[in-house]
């Protein structure tokens, strides 16, 4: 399902929600991997858990993405009327060199193991 109205109101939220760049990088690292947990993105990001949580809760006030609790874990997705949007924002980005040293610690930290997405093994991430 795609966006088919772009309100005022719904446009405002979306881009305060775009001019943070933290916010940015999250969106980043939960697009180029589909669905990452709060705790893979503190990790990643070296964020605290309240600003990573801050942020997320930001990001889904806005519209932007969704989450799904399992067990004690909250993971988060671009939400899928917003995914075009944000894939087209976030492709002019693709060459920015704090996006891609983010994706450059995920890499390292999956091929280590060391994220909590590899603790849990009912779970699977697609591959970097």
């Amino acid at each position: 399902m795609r966006l088919k109205h772009f309100s005022l109101t719904f446009g405002q939220q979306v881009l305060k929600a775009l001019a943070d760049e933290s916010r940015l990088r999250i969106l980043h690292l939960i697009l180029h991997n589909k669905e990452m947990c709060t705790s893979d993105l503190e990790q990643v990001l070296d964020f605290t858990q309240t600003k990573t949580s801050r942020h997320l809760s930001y990001l889904r006030n806005a519209g932007l993405v969704i989450n799904r609790k399992t067990d004690q874990w909250v993971y988060y997705a671009i939400k899928d009327e917003a995914a075009d949007f944000v894939t087209q924002i976030l492709n002019y980005m693709e060459r920015d060199t704090v996006l891609q040293k983010d994706r450059e610690v995920y890499n390292i930290l999956y091929s280590n193991r060391e994220l909590a997405a590899n603790k849990q093994q009912t779970r699977r991430w697609p591959a970097p």
